[in-house]
């Protein structure tokens, strides 16, 4: 009897000793997405699924696993993990799940199934009520609406972000330029993918104005990324280019504009080594949802 007992206690000891514990199993999550940032989603799916293995209803490791499969395109196992997350998911964490989710299917282009998503997120926003926060929800549904083709339900959503902002209790003159800007912004970005060349030039002209009377240093960045977008669907990529290389170039997406911008000047080389530079970046976003499957698809080709 004894020595059962004793066999047990030292048995226990040891099972102790190599079973991680939580902190362990979160542990090996941060090392896995230090490697995901840095390109190597293989090796980091392997940390999660050691972190799985000892903790199964880790929330941080399905979320980290379900973007590392989408930078990887296994979209569908992706979002197995991230239906987990959201199940999971504390009250804080559950609008970061449902946006991770809606983010996988813009890695698709399934607007639609995108926006299911992300209207839980506004409308939890909206309840809160948090009106600066619903409307960029607002705006970032309306992005991948416009960038999957469907300038109707990106209008829609813009303008719903625009109107949203101003609910706001006193919001200051500087905060009503800035959110006219981000929709003249909009609304060229639209009529350029529209064709409509005249409605875009009058878009940008109000979102400069609006620009220069919201004083916002910050934003400034924003303006050559329009421009240079409504050059390129106008098909001056000369402009499109010039313009583009001002804006942000952490940018994935606009790193795939400038590449298709020299593709089409025919300038090929120029044209993949943007698309190279895409694939440099691990975010998960509307952004390189769109930029990252393009630059795949180009570079295989």
């Amino acid at each position: 009897m004894l020595r059962t007992f004793i066999f047990l206690l030292l048995t226990g000891a040891c099972f102790a000793q190599q079973a991680p514990a939580p902190a362990a199993a979160l542990d090996l999550v941060k090392q896995g997405q230090k490697l995901n940032s840095d390109g190597k989603q293989d090796e980091a799916l392997a940390l999660y699924r050691q972190a799985l293995d000892v903790s199964p209803n880790l929330y941080e490791a399905h979320l980290a696993s379900g973007i590392a499969l989408d930078l990887k395109g296994n979209f569908a196992e992706a979002r197995r993990h991230f239906t987990k997350a959201v199940e999971l998911a504390s009250a804080d964490a559950k609008q970061q799940a449902l946006r991770a989710m809606a983010v996988s299917f813009a890695f698709e282009g399934n607007a639609g199934e995108a926006a299911n998503f992300e209207r839980q997120v506004f409308d939890a926003r909206l309840a809160a009520p948090d009106f600066t926060g619903a409307a960029e929800i607002a705006n970032e549904v309306a992005r991948i609406y416009l960038e999957s083709g469907d300038t109707a339900s990106a209008y829609k959503w813009y303008r719903s972000g625009y109107e949203t902002a101003q609910r706001k209790p006193n919001l200051t003159n500087a905060d009503k330029n800035l959110w006219l800007f981000r929709w003249e912004h909009a609304q060229a970005r639209i009529a350029a993918r529209e064709g409509k060349a005249d409605d875009a030039k009058q878009h940008v002209a109000a979102a400069k104005a609006a620009l220069d009377k919201a004083n916002n240093p910050d934003q400034a960045r924003f303006f050559p990324y329009l421009t240079g977008y409504v050059a390129f669907y106008a098909g001056d990529y000369k402009t499109a280019i010039a313009d583009l290389q001002k804006a942000d170039q952490h940018d994935p997406l606009i790193l795939a504009l400038l590449g298709e911008a020299y593709e089409k000047n025919g300038d090929q080389t120029q044209a993949m080594d943007y698309y190279r530079k895409v694939l440099a970046s691990n975010a998960h976003n509307p952004t390189n949802a769109f930029a990252r499957p393009l630059a795949k698809k180009k570079l295989a080709g």
